[in-house]
């Protein structure tokens, strides 16, 4: 036994000693002439000068690594745009989308804030993983507490012997009532490092909730500016319907006074006929558009058709943006935080395993009263006289499992790398969205403005051909060429406006906005609150002020999943 220890020992020491990214390391044993956790200075330990001992050392022995947040390469400043500022953003930037000045979307976004089932899904993740959390922290007390309640009768050679004359007789039947305590000490952290664990991967599902929140209010936003574009885009069909059946109706009486041929009143019939043809697939856009609003906002289509109404103006977005700096996403992105603190999850699950490796050390017990047939009344039950106690102490050396554990150390540590370079992706790919987003932004504004001098071009050029026409100083040509040039630059002046709002909900996307929504409330409704207490008893953690951490009101940082709760 003296050589499996050691061979642990040596085990420990050398797998500390390895280098790895992101992680902090220190001795996981004390140091000193003899060592706790070797045999010989067990041998000689009391089953409860040993719980002393050990207690005093759980405070500070606990393999594994220490998780510290990886690096990650982070761009000083964002390129450089006329329009984007780098000052930290301010509190509209919480609600960025009231700078639209669109009550009708900041009524969308509330109604799906409330009502989501997805994003209520994840506030369900919260709580469970808040529950999973303080499970975890009860391990660090007796994880086996049982009371045990026993009557046995004796079987008796002659039936008859079973009653005397004064009663039952007193050796026949036996009683118990015992409390049994098992507790597996913490020696090596195995209980702490679950707990760091759960408690990143608690933090790890708000910070999963954030993202879905953001995600929510950025496809409200944008698919209500979708539906505004392509509103937009049906009255330019239905306007320039309009003109041209005036055109039409111009190029018949032309031909009835015999100054124009059938030519041209077919010409103006065949555009007419093209431009309705574009308006049946604007209106089926524009139907999957509210459909899709009405799953994110929790609500039947025809509910939500209501809601939008049938015309509205395309939101238009200010023209400056502050964006910050780029470190300012490591903070505000919940996906970046999400990652982070996925990887401690990990980080801390090594420790866990290697605990298993290492031996553990118990205390068990019982206590309770003992009784035959003459006390089996309640006042003479539990009685002193009638106490029964035992206790002992083991030592659990784990042999022969054939790489099991030792591989399952390995399983852990590759899924901390793993965690470590999913987070250097995230702040990558965080990066890369917002710089894609900024020269959206910027360049759909100069795209918009560009539009709007096409379409005022274009329509003076059709007024001009319009009235050469009925002069009869061009052809009907003309009239066509210039009708098409004007709604192919106010259909697409339509487009630009809404990528231009689009272009600035990207932004915000980017940059992780919207999210501060759930510090206004629970991550449930009172109505998922109401079914889930109808079923179980949650105690208080169904509670608003219990759904989130005391620091809610800041964003979680994977750096704080490093600490144990306690």
């Amino acid at each position: 036994m003296a050589t499996t220890a050691t061979r642990l020992a040596t085990r420990v020491k050398m797998t500390r000693q390895a280098s790895r990214p992101g992680i902090h390391r220190r001795n996981p044993v004390s140091r000193g002439a003899e060592p706790l956790h070797s045999v010989k200075a067990l041998r000689f330990l009391h089953p409860y000068r040993l719980a002393l001992a050990t207690s005093l050392m759980m405070t500070s022995c606990m393999v594994g690594p220490n998780f510290s947040t990886p690096e990650a390469r982070i761009q000083g400043k964002w390129k450089k745009y006329d329009g984007i500022s780098d000052r930290p953003p301010v509190d509209i930037d919480r609600s960025w989308w009231k700078q639209f000045h669109d009550s009708r979307l900041d009524s969308l976004i509330d109604t799906a804030y409330r009502n989501n089932p997805s994003l209520q899904a994840a506030g369900t993740r919260i709580l469970g993983a808040r529950a999973e959390l303080n499970q975890s922290v009860g391990n660090l007390f007796p994880q086996k507490q049982d009371l045990i309640l026993q009557g046995r009768g004796n079987v008796a050679s002659d039936p008859n012997s079973i009653w005397t004359p004064s009663g039952l007789n007193e050796n026949y039947l036996s009683t118990q009532a015992l409390v049994s305590v098992s507790w597996e000490i913490d020696f090596w952290g195995k209980y702490r490092r679950q707990i760091q664990s759960d408690r990143a991967g608690y933090l790890a599902t708000i910070a999963a909730y954030d993202s879905i929140l953001v995600t929510l209010v950025a496809d409200v936003a944008s698919t209500y500016v979708n539906i505004r574009t392509l509103q937009a885009r049906l009255a330019v069909n239905r306007a320039n319907i309009a003109q041209q059946k005036k055109s039409v109706e111009v190029a018949v009486a032309r031909r009835t006074a015999g100054r124009v041929g059938d030519l041209d009143v077919e010409q103006a019939k065949a555009q007419l006929a093209t431009t309705e043809a574009e308006g049946p697939s604007i209106q089926t856009a524009l139907q999957r558009a509210i459909d899709s609003l009405a799953v994110l906002l929790g609500e039947t289509p025809v509910e939500t058709e209501r809601r939008v109404g049938s015309s509205g103006s395309i939101p238009t977005p200010p023209s400056n943006l502050a964006a910050g700096v780029p470190a300012d996403l490591l903070r505000r992105r919940p996906d970046v935080r999400q990652a982070g603190l996925e990887a401690a999850s990990r980080s801390a699950r090594i420790g866990v395993e290697f605990a298993k490796i290492l031996p553990s050390f118990s205390l068990n017990g019982t206590f309770g009263y003992t009784g035959g047939s003459e006390n089996v009344s309640f006042s003479n039950f539990f009685n002193w006289q009638q106490a029964a106690a035992n206790s002992a102490g083991s030592l659990v050396v784990p042999i022969f499992n054939y790489g099991r554990l030792v591989n399952q150390v390995r399983v852990a540590d590759a899924s901390f790398q793993e965690g470590l370079l999913n987070y250097q992706h995230a702040v990558l790919n965080a990066q890369r969205e917002v710089q894609d987003a900024l020269a959206d932004y910027v360049n759909s504004s100069r795209r918009v403005a560009q539009l709007q001098a096409a379409v005022k071009a274009a329509s003076s050029a059709v007024e001009i051909a319009n009235l050469q026409y009925e002069l009869g100083t061009a052809d009907y040509a003309r009239v066509l060429t210039a009708q098409s040039q004007r709604l192919a630059a106010e259909d697409a002046l339509a487009q630009a406006k809404g990528q231009y709002a689009n272009s600035l909900i990207a932004a915000y996307r980017a940059m992780g906005g919207g999210w501060e929504l759930r510090n206004e409330a629970g991550v449930i409704s009172p109505a998922t609150r109401a079914q889930m207490a109808s079923r179980t008893n949650w105690g208080n953690l169904l509670e608003i002020n219990q759904h989130l951490p005391p620091d809610a009101a800041s964003a979680p940082t994977p750096g704080a999943a490093t600490q144990p709760a306690r």
